[in-house]
């Protein structure tokens, strides 16, 4: 993990590989901006003519470094774009901040410590670079995918993440600007580790490892954990989770792992889809939607990361996280299209597609955290390819049996620079998943798939419970380059927003 500390040094005298500095795009060419005027300083006033030379224009996310001037300790400059300079008076975006932050750690890989240098004028601005930049330098341990040999290479090579990032500028010893930092260096920590889990290998991440994993961090960092085995499942009517698994030679999990807070007044469930490998199961995957499918389990991650982030935050809220760990396989054993399952809320469901599998996990451990009858509930899911389909690869929808609570998770994820778009639930769709044999069926009308899965999981949820779905298809598995902040592989998508809600909810504010 990539150190964080906040320096009172200048950016002219602080020793490091490099300081990072923010250019905007100005009317006649590109602006330094705040926080390298030291920078600035040292190469004469001129450091912007320097970098309209150099080709830069301070578009986002660009990245142009130069040598150093004489009377700077570092011997490079990397200048990132910020976009458009803000209008006088007002101070950059935040989510502008995190990406320009983000795409210079990434340059900085390799490296052994860079002084951001970038416009902190308060907390919040300071938060922003800073957890951009941790999430920035992630890099996936090939240790963890059995390969000590390719981690090794990595390190002696010198190719690994940026080691530490030194912060300057703002206010370091000011009370609020130490726990905004806090803060980013906890939560960039749960979204890497997100990101670990979920472009870990499925022969290395099984539901029972999985499920290990969540043991282990709750006893270092004081949850309670429940794990159910197949055994358990059986025992207690998990049709759902069960059918799921039952073609793999990896037996499924559910784990429940929950933190408490004392003086907390509200409880939130959070229940992650956590399919560790999805052929598609008999209604087997095409060729080449396959190889990238270890990546959806991605919900459960987020719910398990987002639970020990609150926990590391110490949060005044009731925080429960659900793990439906399979792995769904095509075998003799397995669930075959037409089979119908009795789920744990007693209802049955005719399985026509074993690739709707999601939903059957996430609608017995829904019903499971109904009974202990939280405030809310959130399922959070790589769901459907309909929803990617529809909002792209970078924007997760939102679905909810409340329109006030759908707005209220639309609008924190906009706050913390994750994009979405809420969803609706339209009633004339459940007749399409009428069953002949059972009380309704896993699929319905293709067109508009992803909002017939919303409305399957909708049947599972108590009339009296508040409840939302995320459906993170999209912006889960990042395919192609990275980009600002977000790496090539598992992204951690939605670990933001949820923690943003638990702060929210344990501030009084829950929608």
């Amino acid at each position: 993990m990539t150190a964080l500390t906040l320096s009172t040094s200048s950016a002219a005298t602080l020793r490091a590989d490099a300081v990072v500095i923010g250019v905007a795009k100005g009317a006649k060419g590109p602006v330094v901006a705040i926080g390298a005027e030291a920078v600035d300083k040292a190469f004469g006033g001129k450091l912007g003519t320097v970098l309209e030379t150099l080709g830069a224009t301070g578009a986002e996310g660009e990245v142009t470094k130069l040598p150093a001037a004489s009377g700077l300790k570092a011997p490079v400059v990397l200048a990132v774009g910020l976009g458009e300079a803000p209008a006088k008076g007002d101070g950059y975006d935040a989510e502008a901040l995190r990406r320009a932050a983000g795409a210079a750690a990434r340059a900085l890989s390799g490296s052994k410590k860079g002084a951001f240098a970038l416009p902190v004028e308060d907390a919040a601005a300071a938060a922003a670079v800073a957890e951009g930049a941790l999430l920035g330098a992630y890099a996936y341990d090939k240790a963890n995918s059995g390969n000590g040999g390719a981690a090794k290479d990595k390190k002696k090579n010198g190719n690994g993440p940026l080691a530490e990032v030194a912060l300057i500028g703002g206010k370091p010893r000011d009370k609020a600007y130490k726990a905004a930092a806090e803060r980013a260096v906890a939560l960039a920590a749960e979204v890497n580790r997100a990101r670990d889990l979920i472009n870990a290998p499925s022969n290395v991440l099984t539901p029972a490892s999985f499920a290990a994993t969540a043991v282990a961090a709750a006893k270092e960092f004081g949850l309670k954990t429940e794990v159910l085995d197949e055994k358990a499942l059986k025992k207690g009517g998990y049709g759902g989770i069960l059918g799921v698994g039952q073609g793999s030679d990896a037996p499924p999990r559910l784990v429940r792992i929950a933190y408490t807070h004392p003086k907390a007044e509200k409880t939130l469930a959070l229940v992650g889809k956590g399919i560790t490998y999805d052929s598609g199961g008999i209604s087997l995957k095409p060729a080449g939607h396959n190889e990238t499918m270890k990546c959806d389990m991605s919900g459960a991650a987020t719910v398990f990361s987002t639970v020990v982030t609150a926990a590391k935050l110490g949060l005044r809220v009731n925080l429960t996280g659900w793990l439906a760990l399979a792995e769904n396989m095509p075998s003799g054993s397995a669930t075959r299209p037409g089979d119908v399952l009795t789920m744990y809320s007693g209802k049955t469901v005719e399985v026509l597609n074993t690739d709707a599998e999601g939903r059957l996990v996430l609608a017995d451990a829904i019903t499971r955290a109904c009974e202990e009858k939280p405030d809310a509930i959130v399922d959070v899911a790589t769901l459907t390819g309909a929803m990617v389909l529809a909002l792209g690869t970078r924007t997760f929808g939102i679905m909810a049996n409340d329109e006030a609570f759908r707005t209220t998770v639309h609008e924190i994820a906009e706050e913390v620079g994750e994009q979405s778009w809420p969803m609706p639930l339209p009633a004339d769709l459940r007749k399409s998943m009428d069953s002949p044999v059972a009380d309704l069926a896993n699929m319905g009308e293709r067109m508009g798939g992803g909002l017939v899965a919303g409305l399957f999981l909708k049947e599972f949820i108590q009339d009296d419970i508040t409840w939302a779905h995320l459906d993170i298809a999209g912006p889960a598995f990042n395919d192609s380059g990275p980009s600002g902040y977000t790496p090539k592989g598992g992204t951690g998508a939605a670990v933001r927003t949820l923690v943003r809600l638990a702060e929210r909810t344990a501030a009084g504010d829950l929608g």
